[in-house]
């Protein structure tokens, strides 16, 4: 298992991380099943969005005589009421949720508080005027969890949530269909038919953006909804109209700027293993590249994709890697010192590229990779 550091809390979590949909599988009984896979892995991360007691009770149980082996990110505001779920803003619902949800996990401390599912600015407005997120703040103080994150479906909710400096992990959805489409307060929108039946053309520059503030600014991003619900593994109802594979949509969401970790919801041990399988997936295996190139109605022409499809280059360089190094650079105007640190490592650098031109012909996507090398250099000064 490969490990990567979650932005700036510290914390090294494995890149295939596990959400939650299973646990609750035969009798609850599969929550046990997927814990002891993902300790004989090296899986150490976990997301737990769901309030239903009897699945945090079974992770709990899961978890005794091992919580340390374990990164536990779960939610603050998703509450149970009535017999079912509730995302709740009401402060005594909240502080009566989260003590209950120690209690069930059987631990004193939460390693990331995640606020639960703000997809709106007046909601995020909400969460800063009412208390929750001086709750979350208390909460941090008391070491009762360790680092404050913030789960969202809408890059404008997300940009200005990561901006305040508040945020340390941001839980959002990325996968390739998503990435096009526009912020909007209902997440059914991004999975609307209508919207793909139109020509779309490179991702969502917001969204582009939001990755790129939080890869600056240090908040390290876990993914969810990687397989878009499981409709991206599927032709039929994919809007792309082209199936992906599981290792293709995984590749996706960990080439892409600050995450760290992809929570890969399984309802059965086969579908865990599967995700896990990534780790010894040869290069072609996880190439999306192709599958992109062929979709209908979407084209991320003159987008680098971080595919790599560039590599080999004659002089070594990391074509990808300097490429994101500089886009970064692009979204803020300004060089941050962590980029140029990073940048400076490279064993190779955009200078020493010899225009021949090789890896634009490679290049799925027709990327000005030339040019791009030389504004690299412009900027980096090497």
């Amino acid at each position: 298992m490969n490990y990567r550091e979650l932005g700036t809390t510290g914390l090294s979590v494995s890149e295939i991380g596990m959400g939650c949909e299973g646990f609750s599988e035969n009798g609850y009984t599969m929550a046990k099943e997927l814990f002891d896979a993902a300790q004989k892995h090296g899986v150490n991360y976990f997301d737990l969005y769901a309030s239903d007691p009897r699945v945090r009770e079974a992770v709990g149980n899961a978890m005794l005589g091992r919580r340390e082996k374990f990164i536990v990110q779960s939610h603050i505001c998703s509450i149970w009421q009535d017999g079912q779920y509730k995302r709740s803003r009401d402060l005594d619902e909240v502080r009566a949720g989260f003590e209950d949800m120690l209690r069930l996990l059987q631990t004193d401390y939460i390693d990331v508080g995640m606020i639960h599912y703000c997809d709106s600015m007046s909601d995020w407005e909400t969460i800063r005027q009412n208390g929750i997120l001086d709750y979350a703040a208390a909460l941090k103080k008391q070491r009762r969890i360790h680092h404050i994150g913030l789960s969202s479906h809408n890059p404008q909710v997300a940009l200005a949530a990561v901006r305040t400096g508040l945020i340390e992990v941001l839980m959002f959805s990325v996968n390739p269909c998503y990435d096009m489409q526009p912020a909007d307060e209902d997440v059914n929108e991004l999975w609307n038919e209508e919207k793909y039946k139109q020509p779309l053309i490179n991702m969502d520059p917001q969204r582009q953006e939001l990755y790129e503030a939080c890869q600056t600014l240090g908040v390290g991003i876990t993914v969810m909804k990687a397989f878009g619900g499981g409709d991206l593994l599927n032709e039929q109802l994919s809007p792309a109209k082209k199936a992906l594979s599981v290792h293709q949509c995984l590749h996706y969401a960990l080439t892409r700027p600050a995450v760290a970790t992809v929570l890969a919801g399984a309802h059965s041990l086969e579908q865990f293993e599967q995700c896990i399988s990534y780790e010894s997936a040869s290069e072609e295996e996880k190439d999306y590249a192709p599958a992109f190139a062929a979709f209908p109605n979407i084209s991320w022409e003159g987008h680098c994709m971080y595919c790599s499809h560039c590599a080999p280059c004659p002089k070594k360089i990391d074509i990808a890697s300097v490429t994101k190094f500089f886009n970064l650079t692009r979204a803020q105007n300004i060089v941050p010192e962590t980029v140029r640190e990073h940048y400076e490592t490279l064993a190779h650098h955009a200078g020493e590229c010899i225009e021949c031109g090789a890896c634009e012909t490679r290049c799925p996507f027709h990327v000005p990779i030339r040019e791009n090398m030389k504004q690299a250099a412009k900027v980096f000064g090497k």
